[in-house]
């Protein structure tokens, strides 16, 4: 049984907006596979709850006019996955959310829901930061866009104001059009687990394929929130496609991380982790992209 005070249902995106400012102390359920479960749990006992699961506006995947990708908050995991868009221009996104869990837990969970829980292995996490996403928050005061390298503030916090919900999470046509990335999510079991480490890369290569244009790297469990690896980047960018460049990269992005030693790894293991995880996810995404290594 669930122990659940109220339940109030959102009518449209300020209806949500208002029942939030008028019970401060409720918390948003969009698919539930995280609120039900902790409620059922006991750390949520006797929660108020403002259910948005009925605000079908805010859920496909869509190519705006100016080539802006927009994922509205309540896309489930699988949608985004078979999406025509997400398959064409972000494959590493579909392939990435397409790990989360098993299948009953990708039909009903939200890539909102995935960005405002705050956790650094969200299997979205570190793909959306890789591909410098921007959140779309939507209060009382009207629309808020956030980088999602700034969204997240720390474990388990992100930069929700009163009032307000995330509507959708953006992604501009620079920060797509010719990359091709590559996510790898370590974990102890191929399916329902969480990440030990998330790492996602994704790159632009020259026409002629031999000269890494642009390099971008996150990482999830690397640190409290997920997180970009930007010595990596430098070690990358306007370099040659070669072994030795794959090599820097990976060696890099230990200058940028602080992974903790928890239950499922220590901090050495993960700092494992994190070099050869970008060493075999860029040399996927130069594969992917064209080149040869």
């Amino acid at each position: 049984m669930y122990d659940i005070k109220a339940l109030y249902e959102a009518e449209s995106v300020q209806h949500a907006c208002a029942l939030l400012l008028a019970h401060p102390e409720a918390k948003v359920l969009a698919g539930g596979s995280d609120v039900l479960i902790q409620i059922r749990e006991g750390k949520l006992a006797g929660a108020t709850l403002v259910s948005i699961y009925g605000l079908d506006e805010l859920r496909g995947v869509a190519m705006e006019a100016d080539g802006t990708i927009r994922i509205g908050a309540l896309t489930s995991f699988s949608h985004i996955t078979r999406s025509s868009v997400i398959q064409e221009h972000i494959a590493v996104l579909g392939e990435a959310v397409d790990m989360v869990g098993g299948p009953q837990i990708r039909n009903i969970g939200t890539i909102g829901g995935n960005t405002c829980n705050g956790v650094t292995s969200a299997d979205s996490g570190s793909t959306l930061v890789a591909y410098d996403a921007v959140v779309e928050l939507t209060g009382a005061e009207g629309v808020r866009r956030v980088p999602i390298r700034d969204f997240y503030i720390k474990a388990g916090k992100v930069d929700l104001r009163p009032g307000e919900i995330e509507t959708a999470i953006l992604i501009p046509k620079e920060c797509y059009e010719g990359y091709k990335g590559h996510y790898i999510k370590y974990a102890m079991r191929n399916a329902m687990d969480i990440a030990t480490c998330g790492c996602s890369a994704n790159v632009k290569l020259s026409g002629d394929k031999k000269t890494i244009l642009s390099a971008r790297l996150a990482y999830g469990v690397a640190g409290p929130v997920p997180m970009r690896a930007p010595s990596a980047e430098a070690a990358a960018n306007g370099r040659p496609v070669c072994a030795e460049t794959v090599d820097a990269f990976a060696k890099a992005a230990l200058q940028d991380v602080n992974p903790r030693t928890s239950w499922r790894a220590t901090k050495e293991f993960r700092l494992h982790l994190v070099e050869e995880l970008a060493r075999r996810a860029l040399a996927e995404a130069v594969r992917k992209s064209g080149g040869e290594l």
